[in-house]
């Protein structure tokens, strides 16, 4: 690799931590071909990415980044996973580091804040945006049902009171 792909690898990685809701830095020592493109494939349908860069590349990109916190991470065999939505990636990596033991959770950020092991699976726990989101319309549709229930209840009630009469009355 020459010195300007170099620093278009640099390019690149300070713009994924400088654009992203989250970075899970994790050790993928012994995983197979097949493993990482499961991997790929999952980040990607939550609306992540995973990218695996030299180490001392990705610390000369986190100079100066709100996630600089994640350089001592970058030890050994280490990948990326990132995402826009705070939590999408460490939803993924979390789940993933579940089913197979090769991949390892180091820690991470969440923009400025760092993030250990326990801080990845407390942000993995965490609704996501669409989740949020569907629950706030939730709430926010709530009442407008139960005002218009109200507003209906006492017409059928008159109904079923009026019906009631005139089948007394018919008896």
């Amino acid at each position: 690799m020459d010195r300007a792909q170099k620093e278009k690898v640099v390019e690149e990685l300070g713009q994924i931590f400088a654009s992203s809701g989250v970075v899970v830095v994790a050790h993928y020592e012994g995983m197979t071909v097949a493993q990482m493109q499961d991997l790929r494939a999952k980040m990607r349908e939550a609306g992540g990415s995973v990218r695996v860069a030299k180490n001392k590349l990705a610390k000369i990109a986190l100079d100066g980044q709100p996630c600089a916190s994640i350089a001592d991470y970058l030890t050994g065999m280490t990948v990326l996973s990132y995402s826009e939505d705070p939590v999408a990636a460490a939803k993924v990596a979390d789940a993933y580091a579940k089913t197979n033991d090769k991949f390892v959770i180091l820690g991470g950020a969440m923009g400025d804040t760092a993030l250990d092991p326990a801080g990845v699976k407390a942000v993995a726990q965490m609704p996501s945006r669409e989740e949020l989101i569907a629950s706030i319309v939730g709430c926010i549709g709530a009442p407008a049902s139960n005002i218009a229930g109200a507003i209906g209840a006492p017409a059928s009630n008159i109904a079923g009171i009026l019906k009631t009469l005139e089948e007394r009355e018919a008896a």
